[in-house]
């Protein structure tokens, strides 16, 4: 490796970063807090999310007090560097931060064997974070070689909480008809535009967003995995993103798409999924076999996302309500508690939470605005359900109706999506 080189990319990447952090609007992320207040535990701490989520940004936020060291390895200069030149790489950075105890190695799965690095810095007793935009291939290195000595942190676009925080629209804890009309239309927006926060930047969104998307695919995906029938992988991550909200079937792709092994489906939507493009949700059951044979169901990471994709799909409001709520669910809950569920007699609640052994709530999404609006099989749904599953919980997020209702002895909260998003 070229020592002047390497040494000139560092200093231009601390230089992009500090314009960044002086010049730009930047906001605190809702997690950032929590994550602030484990850095100084002496294990590894993993940020993984969908490519420009702002993973390196809110690393550096949590930095801002702490003398650190910053490496981006998504960096067109430091491609070919490996794990031996790594230790001339922490020597060039002390010549340019002098003394410091923290480390951010943003994006480091771009480097064979990083793992091996990592562990050696440990053992030097440097605090690390790391970045990373693929959960599979840090997850292996981390079981392989670091278990016990990291804690993971998941990220994603921004919230509505935060889009509004970034566009300076403040929201009081009553708000007037004015404000809740505002509110209305920046989710409107927020639909359309997505979380990806570049994209607020530029003139021409849709077009960033596409050429994000085809980023992920060929770097994030066909690469790491070198995927050698590349027009079938695009092929089915459309057709994922398109359909999102919606059940899928692995023998139902393997037909459509006219490929022999339903193992060739279920790796290339592993690979989409671990690029965080998409996110499948199984039906809660009692036995694992059930949750595994039967159908799943497809959310994308951002609506502008399926927007640029797919234009036109924001229409179907409903299910881009569906898909904005599953998204923040996973931004409040445990990835692994959250299902949807089909009753015996095939009626279907969008949401199950589950809480230990115990279903916490039951979440329907219509898009309505009105009683007579909310359909009598979505009610039906959340009855059959909860007394089946033993849930009081009963909540259905609607477009703009707000009430309780009573059926059936049973109290169902109905809650206007603006109102859950900013709660």
């Amino acid at each position: 490796m070229d020592r002047r080189f390497v040494k000139q990319a560092l200093i231009d990447q601390r230089a992009e970063i500090d314009k960044t952090l002086t010049e730009e609007n930047i906001i605190e992320r809702e997690n950032l807090d929590e994550f602030t207040s484990i850095l100084n535990d002496k294990l590894i701490k993993v940020i993984t999310g969908v490519r420009r989520c702002g993973k390196s940004v809110f690393s550096h936020l949590s930095l801002k007090t702490k003398n650190y060291a910053y490496i981006n390895f998504d960096d067109e200069r430091l491609i070919g560097i490996e794990t031996k030149d790594l230790n001339i790489l922490i020597e060039l950075l002390h010549e340019i931060y002098g003394e410091f105890n923290f480390i951010l190695l943003d994006e480091i799965q771009n480097i064979p064997n990083w793992e091996l690095f990592a562990n050696r810095l440990l053992r030097q007793d440097y605090n690390m974070i790391i970045t990373g935009s693929n959960s599979s291939l840090l997850s292996r290195e981390l079981a392989s070689h670091l278990t016990g000595r990291c804690i993971s942190f998941k990220m994603y676009p921004f919230s509505f909480r935060e889009y509004l925080t970034y566009f300076g629209i403040k929201t009081s804890n009553i708000p007037t008809t004015k404000e809740i009309g505002n509110i209305k239309h920046q989710l409107s927006k927020y639909i359309s535009l997505g979380g990806f926060p570049e994209s607020y930047k530029v003139s021409n969104k849709r077009l960033y967003l596409k050429e994000l998307y085809d980023m992920i695919i060929s770097r994030d995906i066909v690469e790491r995995y070198n995927v050698k029938f590349v027009r079938d992988l695009r092929e089915i991550a459309s057709y994922l993103i398109s359909n999102f909200s919606s059940t899928i079937s692995y023998n139902k792709l393997r037909n459509i798409f006219k490929i022999k092994s339903v193992h060739t489906i279920k790796n290339y939507i592993s690979y989409i999924e671990d690029a965080y493009l998409v996110i499948q949700l199984f039906p809660f059951s009692r036995k694992i076999k059930h949750q595994l044979m039967q159908p799943k169901k497809i959310y994308c990471i951002d609506t502008g996302l399926i927007e640029s994709i797919n234009p036109g799909s924001i229409e179907d409001i409903g299910k881009i309500m569906e898909n904005i709520v599953a998204i923040d669910l996973l931004r409040r809950e445990n990835r692994n508690d959250i299902y949807f569920y089909h009753t015996p007699q095939q009626y279907e609640v969008d949401f199950l939470i589950k809480k230990g052994q115990n279903i916490k709530e039951l979440i329907q999404v219509t898009y309505a605005s009105g009683r007579d609006e909310v359909e009598r099989r979505e009610l039906k749904s959340l009855i059959k359900a909860s007394e089946q599953l033993g849930c009081k919980s009963l909540k259905i997020i609607t477009w703009d109706y707000e009430d309780k209702l009573v059926v059936d002895h049973r109290e169902i909260k109905c809650i206007p999506l603006w109102k859950w998003l900013t709660s």
